[in-house]
């Protein structure tokens, strides 16, 4: 069985203008804090590929244009809606009175693994994402409905906040599509 590399013309994706009409997945992501500016732009890709969609950028976190974010995010800053919202709290309280069910990611004292995690068809769901060094504050975790814990086997403690994005978002991407 031949294994040859598809061309970049071969992988019919679609344009920016189809993207932005297209259905999405009922996923925003909330990215809390995040100060490096590659791990945006990183999750802006990964929300682009599965067609999140919303990311809200709250506190520290920066907003497009910036060149640094576009290293990683090859213009997914461009093509993925998103909203700044000053405080994380606040953005979570404006998911719950839009309907959304909203988890952080942490790990926390009655977190849900994330292979246990059982999503409902119908509903929408956001993800929060803390920053890298003291993940999603407590003040969140306290306004959201749950936490969702990324199971680890190592000897480290925490993933790198782009990759939990990734792994988070293909896992409810399976539920939700």
């Amino acid at each position: 069985m031949e294994h040859r590399k598809l061309k970049i013309t071969e992988l019919h994706r679609i344009s920016a203008e189809e993207f932005k009409k297209a259905e999405k997945l009922p996923l925003v992501v909330v990215l809390d804090n995040i100060r490096s500016l590659h791990n945006i732009g990183s999750v802006f890709r990964t929300s682009d590929a599965f067609r999140i969609e919303c990311i809200y950028l709250c506190g520290i976190t920066a907003t497009p244009p910036h060149p640094e974010m576009h290293k990683t995010a090859l213009g997914a800053e461009f093509t993925v809606d998103w909203k700044y919202v000053n405080n994380a709290v606040e953005a979570v309280d404006n998911l719950h009175r839009e309907g959304y069910v909203v988890y952080s990611v942490e790990q926390a004292e009655n977190s849900i693994m994330l292979e246990d995690l059982k999503l409902e068809h119908g509903k929408r769901y956001a993800v929060v994402l803390g920053n890298e060094v003291k993940g999603v504050q407590q003040e969140v975790i306290d306004h959201s409905d749950g936490c969702i814990e990324i199971p680890q086997y190592g000897t480290k403690h925490s993933l790198n906040v782009s990759v939990t994005a990734g792994i988070v978002i293909w896992d409810l991407f399976k539920q939700l599509k």
